[in-house]
This record gives structure tokens, sequence and C-alpha cells, in this order.
């Protein structure tokens, strides 16, 4: 029993980033900022140089928009869109591209 405990413990941080965001607040934003070029669900980039977002990894799309927020990734209209996002847009927006079916990969 505390070997599962610490086994729960240690992997704690990833379980509760992706419990941090709202995917309901993150289809309303993703409506308001993405879904031109990324479409409503994150599944039709209006050009081959965006890219699916539905059924990315959470923590993966937190570090990207993060990333685009404050420069450390460079794309000016990512820079432009990501820059007004607070952190728990950016979680929730995470929440609801991750909980998306996606084509590219097999589902978790």
């Amino acid at each position: 029993m505390i070997r599962f405990f610490l086994l729960c413990l240690a992997s704690g941080v990833p379980f509760a980033l992706q419990a941090a965001g709202n995917p309901d607040s993150g289809k309303t934003k993703a409506a308001q900022v993405c879904a031109a070029c990324h479409g409503p669900d994150g599944n039709k980039p209006s050009a081959p140089d965006q890219p699916i977002l539905a059924g990315q990894h959470y923590d993966y799309l937190v570090r990207a928009l993060t990333d685009y927020k404050i420069g450390r990734r460079q794309n000016a209209i990512m820079k432009g869109f990501a820059g007004q996002l607070s952190r728990q847009d950016i979680e929730d927006l995470s929440a609801w591209f991750a909980a998306q079916k996606s084509s590219l990969h097999d589902q978790r």
C-alpha cells in the first residue's frame, strides 16, 4: 500500500496539471480564439503549417502556449493570441483540446 501511495505521489504532478483545466471553459475560449486557424475542436487546421491540436497531450499544450506567451517559441501569430491568454485560459484550452478525439494517434 505504501508503494502504491509513493507511486501516486511521484506521478501526481502531471495528474494535478491535467486536473487544472476546465474543458467547458476551454471550448468557449477556443471558439473565440483558436477555431479560425485550428477548427472548433482542433481537428481542422485552415493551413498545412498549422497543427492539429485535438488529442494532443495536456502538458504539452500548456507548455507550448506558455512558451508562445513568454516568447520562448517564436511565431508572430501565436505570440499575439497566446499573449492575451491568462494561465487559467491556457489550462482550460489545453484541457479542451486534449479531450478531443484525433485520428493522428491511438487514443488514450
